[in-house]
């Protein structure tokens, strides 16, 4: 796949919620105007992408309308838009704020639900020609977490996402333009997020580009017992081992940070060969 033949390191995808509930940045940047400023930061400080939510999807979290999700996502895609060249991404479910965000300067529609959620969504990405982001997740964010089980997390994660992707190219998404992410904490317990960044090799032979999604979440602070303020490390940690078994692109609440592990563990995979 010509994406990660030619790239020359991995991606940086930066977090910037813009929602009064989201678990680590939620009410941090409620104004718009904040919120650009804080994208337009990210950039500067290495982001390759900036992935822009308006609605939480922490585990229990309840859905909101796409009226509101617009209020919230629509003025920062346009405000970071005029004033940068960085990929923008919209984290969303809905295919009416999709398409708006395309419409605003979006490149990337981030779907938790691999396009499950709103049967418009695909469409609305193919005929934009946009990339888009299927995650593997169990349920949806409200139950995703109650009593989740696999036999073999990994296989079972590679095989969704395999139909995923094919349900996608049916529905005129073309295939260089898909990304893949198993979905760290989405429906998981902590030893299946464990086996997903030990065994994310295995989701190499979908040749999608595998995004990973591991900032600050819930599972280091099962294993550290810290608050998600206190897991910067962890984070920093656990995307230098997914970047050393073949993660495309890292998605941080850090940039900076997240660019420095980026570099580095992108050249030890590389150099060694």
């Amino acid at each position: 796949m010509h994406w990660r033949r030619t790239r020359d390191r991995v991606l940086v995808m930066g977090v910037l919620n813009i929602t009064p509930d989201s678990f680590y940045d939620g009410g941090r940047y409620t104004s718009a105007e904040d919120a650009v400023e804080r994208g337009l930061r990210m950039a500067q400080e290495g982001a390759d992408i900036i992935d822009i939510g308006g609605e939480s999807t922490r585990p229990g979290s309840r859905a909101i309308s796409a009226s509101e999700e617009l209020e919230r996502v629509l003025p920062v895609i346009e405000g970071v838009h005029r004033r940068s060249d960085v990929l923008l991404s919209v984290d969303t479910t809905k295919a009416s704020v999709a398409e708006e965000a395309i419409a605003c300067g979006a490149s990337i529609v981030n779907d938790i639900s691999a396009l499950r959620f709103d049967h418009k969504m695909a469409a609305v990405i193919g005929k934009g020609e946009r990339f888009v982001i299927l995650m593997h997740m169990l349920g949806t964010p409200e139950t995703m977490q109650i009593d989740p089980s696999y036999v073999d997390p990994v296989s079972e994660i590679k095989l969704f996402l395999a139909e995923r992707i094919d349900a996608a190219v049916r529905a005129g998404i073309e295939r260089e333009k898909i990304i893949v992410d198993p979905g760290i904490g989405f429906g998981k317990r902590l030893k299946d997020n464990l086996a997903i960044l030990m065994k994310l090799t295995d989701l190499t032979d979908l040749e999608a580009p595998v995004m990973i999604g591991l900032s600050r979440k819930s599972f280091f602070g099962r294993l550290l017992d810290l608050p998600a303020g206190e897991r910067l490390e962890a984070t920093i940690a656990a995307n230098a081992i997914a970047i050393a078994n073949g993660a495309d692109i890292i998605r941080v609440h850090d940039v900076k940070e997240g660019r420095r592990t980026a570099d580095v563990a992108f050249r030890l995979r590389h150099d060694h060969h």
